[in-house]
């Protein structure tokens, strides 16, 4: 079985969001045309509480992409973004739904955050999404969204930590930071991932 992982396409993460990603709407026709040739897709959804102390006007003083640590984690300080229940925090209206089969929700715990879709950035949680992959006899997932720097590159390294072979797919995401971006796919390599395009799916 394969999935598509369909990372935090939401609409304080494209154009006029609070946190917008460079280019972000940019992939979801792609994302969209790739969801029919996956057995199962999932999607990930940014859904914090006002008080998440990952935004910088939480901490006063301090601005957004201000680093600090945050129960002993390194912290980036972002815009208030994808606070729950808010316009920002919804999928893009342009994003298909019909071929998601289930949504997994992170960054709700106020103390800590969660880029990847597996596992807040301490490991302290699971979201459940790699029981409910290997429920479904998953054993190839493919990750694409935003941002490709963050919480996409996390979901991938959690996937291969928890042992699923995992395919980056570097054209259907994008990043906040160029450089970043570089690290990242190199790393998913590093630890045993695939970087693929979307070409090499659609044929």
């Amino acid at each position: 079985m394969r999935a598509l992982i369909v990372v935090d396409i939401q609409n304080d993460f494209t154009a006029g969001g609070s946190l917008a990603v460079p280019g972000g709407e940019e992939i979801i026709p792609l994302t969209n045309e790739l969801q029919g040739y996956f057995d199962l897709v999932v999607a990930t959804q940014d859904w914090h509480p006002k008080d998440h102390q990952s935004f910088a006007s939480n901490h006063p003083g301090r601005k957004p992409f201000d680093v600090l640590k945050l129960n002993d984690i390194h912290q980036v300080l972002w815009p208030d973004h994808c606070v729950q229940g808010t316009h920002g925090a919804a999928f893009h209206d342009k994003l298909n739904m019909e071929h998601v089969a289930a949504i997994f929700r992170k960054g709700m715990n106020p103390e800590i955050d969660s880029y990847s879709g597996f596992f807040d950035n301490g490991h302290l949680q699971n979201t459940g999404l790699a029981g409910y992959l290997r429920d479904r006899k998953v054993e190839e997932v493919f990750v694409c969204g935003l941002a490709g720097d963050y919480c996409v590159y996390y979901t991938a390294i959690d996937a291969l930590k928890e042992g699923f072979e995992t395919y980056f797919i570097s054209d259907v995401t994008r990043p906040i930071d160029l450089e970043g971006f570089q690290k990242a796919t190199f790393d998913v390599l590093r630890q045993g991932g695939k970087v693929i395009v979307a070409s090499q799916i659609l044929g």
